[in-house]
């Protein structure tokens, strides 16, 4: 069994994607023309040479692939459901020949209002057919190399005895496979022998998971711990929540009885998917175009506010007028946050602190800045960057994380999104002035991760706006 190259099939997708989108346009182009004309098939010259033609192949194929792209059409490729593409593509063209319809087609020349309907019809119809023959036909045959062990994804066992067995002999005994290739497993506590050793090499312990994910090249994890071991799962899922991989785990009697299993196929092991989605992929898109537009509109309305900001810290105290600090994002990356500084020159040598109430580090003009949150203004570019968001949990240093993990493991969830600039941690709390506050604080960005939706990033904004206006930042 080989390993897999998303690059080559996110390739092939789009490339018949493209075909597809091609065919359709000028089919439909061709429909169109013997509507209005049937003779034109005579005239077979005057199609070829309309640059209508040409413009339509140039422009909607782009639109197409930017709407597959925003639909998550090229994400997880190989882990594609033909059920599930079949909504998925009659979803997205639906809206896609909408949209072309109103914007293009609209005001072209009609016989009728029924050719109106013909007209969406059979566009409708064009695509849709070519996409999903193309789609299904590579999503068969790369689901028909995996389902007979050709292709796999290289999996890493949690566990080392008696239901990492079971899990490991039932997925190997399938009647068709589902991709796992084993390449070993790792121990949760330690013991005189593992059993699952007779099967699979043995990697080490749990809390080396990065390190052996990296090392290995693993692309999914199975949890099957024993009764005694399940206190620590928690544990397990905070080491990963920095990853990308697919994360699966044994489920117990009452997850079935709660309706927690949700099986895709028949034939499949039955496991439960811990998803590392937090929103609907178009949500993800749609968040990350609102970032892009909103800093970009913030920084030309804002910028006197910039002006007056910068010019306020120069006056206030030495030193520079924008502070930087190494800060640690999405997935455990770091990157350089940037403020307009409000505290003193060197306000903080050696050990990392933290704001407080009343602090004789800040600047006169800085305790303004904080009560309407000006000093936060140049993370904008930031976001454009792509380092941040507008609303996400905020980025903490190295030190504070750990200091938080000793307490609270769960902390690395929020690394499965990006930071930003405001959050329902910082409406309710603000600035944190010890870790107590953080790790009260984290309940709340804990409850926007398990919410998020692009309703929750308007709501967070709208009370960002009353904070700022009232002056109430803290």
């Amino acid at each position: 069994m080989s390993t897999i190259n998303r690059e080559l099939q996110i390739l092939k997708y789009v490339l018949l994607d493209l075909l597809s989108a091609m065919l359709a346009w000028t089919s439909f182009f061709i429909w169109r023309k013997y509507i209005i004309d049937p003779s034109i098939l005579e005239r077979v010259s005057e199609v070829a040479t309309d640059t209508n033609l040409y413009i339509g192949l140039t422009i909607i194929p782009l639109f197409w692939l930017f709407s597959y792209y925003i639909g998550g059409t090229y994400r997880r490729i190989y882990h594609k459901s033909r059920l599930k593409e079949l909504g998925q593509t009659l979803l997205i063209t639906l809206i896609g020949v909408t949209i072309i319809f109103f914007v293009l087609i609209l005001d072209d020349i009609i016989i009728s209002y029924k050719s109106y309907y013909r007209s969406f019809f059979t566009l409708f119809t064009f695509h849709f057919g070519f996409t999903y023959f193309f789609r299904l036909t590579l999503t068969s045959i790369t689901n028909h190399k995996i389902h007979t062990r050709k292709i796999g994804f290289n999996t890493l066992i949690v566990g080392s005895n008696g239901n990492a067995i079971d899990i490991f002999q039932q997925i190997e005994n399938q009647e068709k496979s589902t991709g796992q290739i084993f390449r070993g497993f790792v121990n949760v506590y330690p013991y005189k022998k593992y059993k699952l050793e007779k099967h699979l090499p043995y990697f080490g312990f749990y809390k080396d998971l990065n390190k052996i994910i990296r090392e290995h090249k693993i692309e999914e994890i199975i949890i099957a711990t024993e009764k005694s071991e399940n206190d620590i799962v928690e544990n397990i899922i905070s080491e990963l929540e920095d990853t990308n991989i697919i994360i699966k785990i044994i489920p117990k009697m009452h997850d079935i009885f709660f309706g927690s299993v949700r099986m895709g196929a028949i034939f499949e092991t039955p496991l439960i998917q811990i998803s590392p989605r937090t929103m609907p992929v178009w949500q993800q898109s749609l968040k990350r175009f609102i970032d892009i537009v909103a800093s970009i509109v913030a920084i030309i309305l804002l910028s006197p506010i910039y002006i007056a900001c910068a010019i306020g810290v120069k006056l206030s105290s030495t030193g520079p007028i924008i502070f930087s600090q190494e800060r640690i994002g999405i997935r455990g990356s770091s990157f350089r946050m940037h403020k307009f500084r409000s505290m003193y020159e060197n306000a903080e040598k050696g050990t990392p602190q933290l704001s407080s109430d009343n602090d004789p580090r800040i600047t006169k003009f800085g305790l303004i800045m904080r009560k309407t949150r000006m000093d936060e203004l140049p993370q904008f570019f930031t976001v454009l960057k792509g380092d941040m968001s507008i609303v996400g949990p905020r980025p903490e240093r190295q030190y504070f994380i750990d200091l938080i993990v000793e307490r609270a493991p769960h902390y690395r969830m929020l690394q499965r999104i990006k930071p930003g600039i405001t959050s329902w941690g910082q409406v309710k709390y603000g600035y944190a002035s010890d870790v107590d506050e953080m790790v009260t604080r984290l309940k709340y960005d804990i409850l926007y991760l398990e919410n998020m939706s692009i309703a929750m990033d308007f709501k967070i904004l709208i009370y960002t706006a009353i904070i700022v206006l009232q002056g109430r930042g803290k």
